[in-house]
């Protein structure tokens, strides 16, 4: 098998495959085999493949969410299916999404058709399918409260399966099926959108952003245009530099730990959490431990937000986990906290 890819009618097959440009961080990396997966009904065939049978398998969406530290002895395999269909179930309307569409593309056509609750996660980046898996959520919001079911094959089954939310079970950035890695390929998502909700507001400077925007009256419309306005000022560009967004994940710790530690350094944000703990601001910590703009070579954290993680250029996939685990180091020496990766580290 050469290097360009075969099809094989429903997916194509590249083996020894670059994925410089499958990843935001640019990590040059190559994969043994690349799998681009047009029909998921194709699947199961593509498993049974001899050379993805008996070896491991590694799904991948736009890799914006997360760091390859090599070269990937497995077959990758990108869903890249497309089409958003709405269909009704009682009195509510679902819409039931592609796992290879675009997130910010589904995003906006949600909120141009009328919906609302997905505007604070605009201008996130990576596809439809890989939303659960991370839970994503920013500025206050998360996927799982609008996903109604995710259908996945499960490989321990063997079959396609029609997983709810409870299945799913979703927490802060994780879920089921980041616990369980390669148990499930998500084929697509099923979301439950209102009409008409309450606008989450209180969250990381939304409300004055569109105080400046000279909103008169809130709409998702506006909410999403505030959040495109603060994510494109805080948060670099991967088309310009590699990241992958929030490296780290904002800490969970008791609440004796956190007022103990909010006592100590008063400027540092605190919110309440599940269970009576505490939820804390990595970036804050990231920047107070002196972080925020420092580099190592091509390996860095981004001086517009201390949360992401950079390539300048030409780091490794090891060079840009090295300077992490100093940012790991450097903030629990500090403060006693010790963070963790929000992305897939491969």
């Amino acid at each position: 098998m050469n290097n360009d890819p075969i099809d094989m009618g429903g997916f194509l097959l590249t083996s020894d495959a670059p994925l410089a440009g499958r990843n935001t961080l640019r990590v040059d990396a190559r994969a043994r085999l690349l799998a681009e997966v047009n029909d998921v009904g194709k699947l199961p065939g593509l498993l049974a493949y001899p050379a993805v049978r008996d070896g491991k398998v590694l799904v991948l969406g736009e890799g914006s969410n997360m760091l390859i530290r090599g070269d990937i002895d497995a077959t990758v395999v990108a869903i890249a299916n497309r089409g958003v269909e709405t269909f009704q179930r009682d009195d509510r309307v679902l819409i039931r999404v592609a796992a290879g569409e675009r997130w910010d593309d589904f995003v906006r056509w949600s909120l141009g058709q009328g919906y609302a609750g997905l505007e604070n996660l605009i201008l996130i980046p990576g596809t439809v399918g890989a939303s659960p898996i991370q839970n994503i959520g920013a500025y206050g919001v998360e996927v799982a409260e609008f996903i109604d079911t995710v259908e996945a094959w499960d490989t321990h089954k063997g079959e396609f399966v029609l997983l709810d939310k409870a299945a799913c079970a979703f927490s802060y950035r994780d879920s089921a099926f980041k616990r369980q890695p390669g148990r499930w390929i998500v084929v697509a998502v099923t979301f439950d959108l209102p009409r008409e909700r309450p606008l989450s507001l209180d969250y990381a400077g939304i409300r004055e952003e569109m105080e400046k925007m000279g909103a008169q009256r809130a709409t998702p419309y506006h909410v999403a245009e505030a959040v495109v306005r603060l994510r494109s000022r805080k948060l670099p560009d991967p088309a310009v530099i590699g990241n992958a967004g929030s490296f780290f994940k904002n800490p969970i710790v008791g609440a004796h730990q956190a007022d103990a530690l909010a006592l100590a350094h008063p400027g540092l944000p605190v919110w309440p959490h599940a269970g009576g703990t505490a939820k804390l601001s990595a970036g804050w910590l990231i920047e107070a431990a002196g972080f925020k703009g420092a580099r190592d070579g091509d390996a860095g954290m981004s001086n517009r937000h201390a949360l992401v993680l950079v390539n300048h250029g030409k780091a490794s996939g090891p060079q840009l986990w090295s300077f992490a685990q100093k940012v790991i180091a450097g903030v629990e020496a500090m403060f006693g906290v010790t963070l963790e990766p929000e992305p897939l580290v491969i």
